[in-house]
């Protein structure tokens, strides 16, 4: 694909020092808008981690978004993201200041949405930024205002938690693009998310922080039953595709399970006092044995 080696250093140098001066910040939107241009006509072969890269996302989603606004039609061109913290590392936030699309952002934290209501580049863009605590109660209302009867074009849930339960509950709308995150703790075969609890909290409901979210099979049962197909994953192990089935094309196509699964490589399992320990691999899955599990596939809580 001819991505430049020194394109993708020089990004992320700079991504690494967002908050220094003006020039920076625009010194890596620039950068990230060649790499954009560079991977617009891209054919990946071994799945979207071909064509990643950074500028504000936490990993390689700000370049397989841009890659699919290349190669799918928005007639809408907004979003939506749950769970952004104070936005400082965002999957839609190269799209707000890079393509100039119009968003809503929650964050569960009041503090956080202050700071992103200060961000010195805020009034700059059309950008709604709520505090609220989403689950499958209020997702409908919270985004009955922002949508007004149109389907969005891309929606990132990502609120370490209920994710499952948010985006089956999810009606009022049928975005182009759905990123969900998925735990690849649970694995492959596994269709299994947490049971449902509008409180839910990652770091109380276990002291690991392993125990979160859905497994990528379940998230793939529930998006076929939407009228979406998985396009693929993020080459970390965190983040799912799926693509409206009547937007599939000879470019963004469809991918089974076992083709898109990536095992996610960072480890952040915590001991019962809260410090790391850095499990990795099937050594994580262990932590969580007997934990509660919803089973998608028939419905029933068991334990894992």
């Amino acid at each position: 694909m001819n991505v430049s080696w020194k394109l993708h250093k020089a990004l992320e140098l700079m991504r690494d020092q967002w908050f220094l001066p003006r020039d920076v910040e625009r010194n890596a939107l620039l950068v990230g808008r060649m790499l954009s241009q560079r991977l617009a006509s891209a054919r990946p072969r071994k799945g979207l981690g071909d064509v990643e890269f950074r500028v504000f996302s936490q990993w390689g989603d700000d370049g397989i978004i841009q890659w699919l606004k290349h190669n799918l039609e928005f007639p809408s061109e907004t979003f939506i993201e749950f769970g952004v913290e104070d936005y400082r590392e965002a999957s839609t936030r190269f799209l707000l200041m890079n393509d100039n699309w119009r968003g809503l952002v929650m964050d569960g934290s009041a503090r956080n949405i202050r700071r992103i209501r200060g961000a010195r580049w805020f009034w700059r863009h059309d950008l709604t930024a709520d505090h609220a605590w989403v689950d499958a109660e209020n997702v409908n209302p919270l985004l009955a205002g922002f949508t007004r009867g149109c389907d969005p074009g891309i929606l990132h849930i990502d609120v370490d938690g209920n994710d499952y339960w948010i985006w089956k509950s999810l009606d009022i709308c049928s975005p182009r693009v759905v990123i969900v995150e998925y735990n690849a703790v649970f694995g492959l075969e596994s269709a299994v998310t947490v049971p449902y609890d509008p409180s839910f909290h990652r770091s109380r409901a276990h002291h690991s922080h392993l125990y979160f979210g859905a497994s990528l099979a379940a998230l793939q049962r529930l998006a076929g039953e939407k009228g979406y197909a998985l396009a693929g994953c993020n080459s970390a192990g965190n983040n799912a595709y799926f693509v409206r089935r009547d937007l599939l094309n000879d470019v963004v196509r469809e991918v089974p399970v076992a083709e898109a699964f990536a095992d996610s490589r960072f480890r952040e399992s915590r001991d019962a006092s809260g410090r790391l320990t850095c499990r990795s691999g099937a050594d994580r899955l262990e932590i969580l044995r007997g934990l509660p599990v919803v089973d998608v596939s028939t419905g029933e809580t068991r334990p894992l």
